[in-house]
């Protein structure tokens, strides 16, 4: 089986705080390993800005002391003992205080693009430019490049990230991991304009559920999602894009599995008032225009006022939609990873960054391997505040995977 460049797969997240709980392994030793990855995979893989050894088995250390303690009380404990974290960027390290408090250890920033390009979809480590670990000449995605690469690559298993258009998401689906954007406004984020949301990358669906668990309030019973197959509309294009046909190939037969296995049930997108004798209307509206205005400082008002049109309007067909089904599928990207030279004409962020305008939780799982070696996305999208709907069907997404190519040795 084809594995993407850098060391053989370690222990998921729950694993290894599962085995640290138990002091069959413990947090110290975890985190010397996965240093030891880093320092032999980082010079190529560049995935990090910087890596904090020292303070990491410190704070190991205390893991460690805090299991020898035991538990102070009856409740979950620890629940990411002596797990290895990386965090987005150099200040990433402010928003992991649940994480560290869960008993994670985060070992370093990972890399994020750098100045010069107006495409935010590569990375810029300590040793160089950010390598998608499937093939060394394309880019991993953006803006949570070096995240997703640590975690595709077995360096650490869960990563924090931050999705402003797709910065989870589309590095995700060019990495092969799971992406997780929550519902904007729901955990705290720096970001002025409320596009942004946090995220993380996990190599399992239950890493990122132990995630979610460690960052959220618990569930409400509205929140969790009752068994049997969520209803889905699928969508190639959102009724604007211009996908290229081999990621919506695969994100299509990613969705024919879970249909064939009871995950999801298809069903019609609802009929969209329209004038008479007019054309059929688009799922959605192009979002790009309101994206951009409400990206700018001091935007006119013409163009703040198209955004709030286009918000509108694709607000009242999101509602409707998920008055009809709890899911919307489409591929996350619509192509396939760019080499390092930049993205061409194509917008990387075509069938993501309408859910930053428009608030939604969204997740990446892997929907196999292109005809270029690199995997690709199918991308769920729920409604707002439904993560854990996200993370029941990614979890059983799983038990179904994509077709694993044979290639010649």
């Amino acid at each position: 089986m084809r594995r993407p460049v850098g060391t053989a797969p370690s222990e998921t997240a729950v694993e290894i705080a599962a085995a640290v709980r138990a002091r069959r392994l413990r947090a110290v030793e975890v985190v010397a390993e996965a240093l030891a990855r880093i320092e032999r995979a980082d010079p190529v893989l560049c995935a990090f800005t910087g890596v904090w050894a020292e303070e990491a088995l410190r704070r190991a250390a205390e893991v460690d002391a805090r299991v020898d303690a035991g538990p102070p009380g009856p409740g979950e404990w620890l629940p990411l003992a002596g797990v290895p974290i990386a965090v987005k960027g150099r200040h990433g390290l402010r928003a992991a205080g649940p994480l560290l408090a869960a008993g994670g250890v985060a070992l370093g920033a990972t890399a994020v693009p750098g100045p010069g390009t107006p495409w935010q979809t590569w990375g810029l480590g300590a040793h160089g430019r950010t390598v998608n670990p499937w093939r060394a000449d394309r880019t991993p995605g953006g803006s949570s490049a070096g995240a997703a690469v640590a975690v595709a690559a077995g360096l650490v298993p869960l990563a924090t990230g931050s999705d402003g258009a797709g910065s989870v998401r589309i590095p995700a689906a060019w990495c092969g991991v799971v992406g997780l954007k929550v519902t904007n406004g729901r955990l705290p984020s720096p970001d002025r304009t409320g596009l942004a949301a946090p995220g993380v990358l996990t190599r399992t669906a239950a890493d990122a559920t132990a995630w979610w668990r460690a960052v959220s309030p618990p569930p409400t019973a509205a929140e969790v999602p009752p068994p049997g197959p969520r209803t889905a509309i699928w969508s190639p294009d959102l009724g604007f894009a211009d996908p290229d046909e081999e990621p919506v190939t695969l994100a299509r037969a990613a969705v024919d599995r879970l249909v064939d296995a009871g995950v999801v049930r298809l069903v019609r997108p609802p009929r969209a008032p329209r004038p008479v004798q007019s054309a059929k209307p688009p799922l959605l509206l192009d979002p790009a225009p309101a994206w951009l205005a409400l990206r700018a400082p001091g935007g006119s008002r013409p163009d703040l006022a198209e955004a709030h049109r286009i918000r509108v309007a694709n607000d009242r067909s999101l509602a409707r939609l998920f008055a009809h089904a709890e899911l919307l599928l489409t591929p996350t990207a619509p192509t396939a990873p760019h080499g390092h030279e930049g993205p061409g004409d194509v917008y990387s962020t075509a069938l993501t960054w309408a859910f930053n305008v428009s608030g939604h939780p969204a997740l990446s799982l892997p929907a196999g391997l292109g005809s270029d070696g690199c995997p690709a996305g199918l991308h769920l999208v729920a409604p707002h505040g439904r993560e854990a709907l996200l993370l029941a069907v990614a979890r059983a997404a799983e038990r179904w995977p994509p077709p694993v190519p044979v290639t010649s040795s």
